[in-house]
């Protein structure tokens, strides 16, 4: 049997991070502003807290993000 290999591909945040961050907050209301204090280049950070918040994986934080995100947003 083959052995599998994962590529770890890094999470970019897109658009107003501000506006999303308030829509994630009313979403789930266990986030605090500390969970979701945005550094650049420090995404993976946020990430992990928020998995650690919801009780979600990587992938389940990103979809839920990326469901708010309006279709023509553009990096910050």
């Amino acid at each position: 049997m083959e052995k599998m290999t994962y590529t770890f591909v890094p999470y970019k945040i897109l658009g107003n991070w501000k506006e999303q961050s308030n829509q994630l907050k009313t979403k789930f209301p266990s986030l605090t502003d500390e969970d979701l204090i945005l550094e650049k280049g420090k995404e993976e950070d946020l990430l992990k807290r928020m998995q650690t918040r919801l009780d979600l994986n990587r992938a389940e934080v990103i979809y839920q993000i990326n469901k708010i995100i309006p279709e023509d947003s553009t990096t910050e």
